[in-house]
């Protein structure tokens, strides 16, 4: 069921403060910052502006509420978070109202949100339960192990699927016993507060999840004080590779595992034998949904020369109508960028490389913050858009002979997150993708794929660690060994 903006009062600018001990409190010096409507450039939200002395309080406060959590039988845990799953359909016209107005969300890209967010709540149950804290392998034993929660963890997720990841993030170390604060995005404070409300109806107890939201300039001040708070024992952060190698320097500094989900820039390739409309549709999908803000996002589209133009002119005829525009207005597909930096950024990413020979295939000059979908075809290693991440509504075109050319380009590039193969030799497809150089490699299906009980994570500069699966066990438990010698 698609969403009825006009069902939903967007005059409402929310006012949202930090989420401590099961309530909203201001921030202690009462500052907020706003952030702006990428459609409109009217204020979306405002959020109470977190600094140093609030990082500390928020800390002690996930510290202090820390042992009554992890001492929670393991099947009450999963009946809480099970609670929230259910509870989240109640929640989506705020979380369509907040998305549309923080960062320009489409109603199938709320309704995605809500549906993985669920699915990562059930995914992290079904792990806790599978590894109960405080429970020794071998009770009868002399010498056993027992795996137990860490402490308070640190979840530091972004505005782009704002729902899903700030959830995958709190969800995962709640499941297995520790507290969590929750730095929001500042593009998306008031939807990653709205995260703790949902949680907190279901009955995590308070202090348990809190929601730090700060002002931009304020950003590295808070993150570094928690990080180097005592009583934060786990980060995990969804984001940029750039800031991603700055968690990893604070955290190695004060000796803390991170879990890291960095950039992407994911190949898809198509070879001669594909079904091409197939792979079209995937492509594009990759491509453009969410405006390509997704670090899943199919970035570059590999295809063997002897079928590139008649492949080209299905992409072309499907993406004829993703035109970019405000998602208040009926049949609009494509939303605008978050930020007039990302607009800037992709509008000089796409003039490179035209300027050194790219051949536009769709797309027209931006709009300020409304970017319609742009093929570019003939992209080579001179242009910036060869190796720099898009994230944004662009794909650029790679032409190959062979196959094996085709996976020399896929790995000739810093990240290594998703890709996709497409082919009907799947015995070729599958030593193929034994060769990516990818966390994820999705084989006839789109480089944008999720599902939250599988381990996800990237090699190379997307990052390290993994969310979902056994993989993630260890990201957010301590394994002990005790021995017990007689009297």
């Amino acid at each position: 069921m698609s969403i009825n903006y006009n069902n939903i009062d967007l005059s409402i600018t929310p006012k949202v403060n930090l989420f401590i001990g099961g309530e909203y409190t201001p921030a202690m010096a009462g500052d907020y910052f706003e952030r702006l409507d990428p459609s409109t450039d009217l204020v979306a939200s405002r959020a109470a502006s977190g600094r140093l002395e609030d990082a500390e309080h928020m800390a002690a406060v996930a510290a202090a509420n820390f042992s009554k959590w992890s001492t929670t039988e393991v099947t009450e845990r999963a009946e809480i978070l099970r609670r929230a799953k259910r509870l989240m359909p109640k929640y989506r016209d705020r979380f369509a109202q907040l998305m549309l107005k923080e960062i320009g969300a489409v109603g199938d890209w709320v309704d995605f949100n809500i549906k993985v967010a669920g699915e990562a709540i059930e995914a992290a149950v079904a792990l806790a339960l599978k590894y109960p804290s405080n429970s020794p392998i071998d009770e009868t034993s002399d010498s056993y192990t027992v795996r137990q929660p860490v402490g308070v963890c640190l979840a530091i997720a972004p505005w782009n699927a704002p729902i899903v990841l700030a959830m995958r993030s709190v969800v995962f170390p709640l499941a297995f016993g520790n507290s969590v604060i929750l730095k929001a995005s500042e593009l998306s404070p008031a939807t990653h507060s709205l995260i703790a409300e949902v949680l907190h109806e279901a009955g995590v107890p308070k202090g348990v999840i809190s929601v730090m939201t700060n002002a931009p300039e304020h950003s590295e001040e808070v993150i570094a004080s928690l990080i180097a708070n005592p009583s934060i024992r786990r980060v995990n952060f969804t984001g940029s590779t750039r800031i991603g190698k700055i968690i990893a320097g604070l955290a190695a500094q004060h000796l803390k595992r991170c879990l890291l989900e960095l950039g992407g820039k994911s190949p898809l390739i198509v070879l001669k034998d594909a079904d091409l409309q197939q792979a079209a549709r995937e492509a594009v999908y990759g491509a453009f949904l969410n405006q390509g803000q997704i670090c899943m996002a199919t970035d570059r589209i590999i295809v063997e020369q002897v079928i590139a133009d008649e492949f080209i002119g299905i992409l072309k005829e499907m993406v004829a109508d993703l035109v970019s525009g405000d998602p208040r207005r009926k049949g609009v597909k494509l939303g605008p960028v978050a930020s007039p930096s990302i607009a800037s950024r992709l509008s000089a990413l796409i003039e490179d490389a035209l300027d050194k020979g790219a051949t536009l295939i769709s797309g027209t000059q931006r709009r300020g913050q409304f970017i319609d979908a742009t093929l570019l075809d003939h992209i080579t290693p001179m242009m910036r858009i060869y190796s720099e991440e898009c994230f944004g509504p662009i794909a650029g075109i790679y032409r190959v002979d062979s196959p094996q050319e085709a996976i020399t380009v896929a790995n000739n590039c810093e990240y290594g997150l998703a890709s996709a193969i497409f082919t009907r030799d799947l015995t070729l497809a599958r030593s193929l993708a034994n060769q990516l150089e990818s966390g994820m490699c999705h084989i006839n299906s789109s480089t944008v794929k999720d599902d939250p009980a599988m381990p996800f994570g990237g090699l190379k500069s997307s990052g390290y660690g993994r969310f979902g699966s056994d993989a993630c066990v260890d990201e957010f438990t301590e394994v002990r060994w005790i021995t017990v010698a007689p009297p």
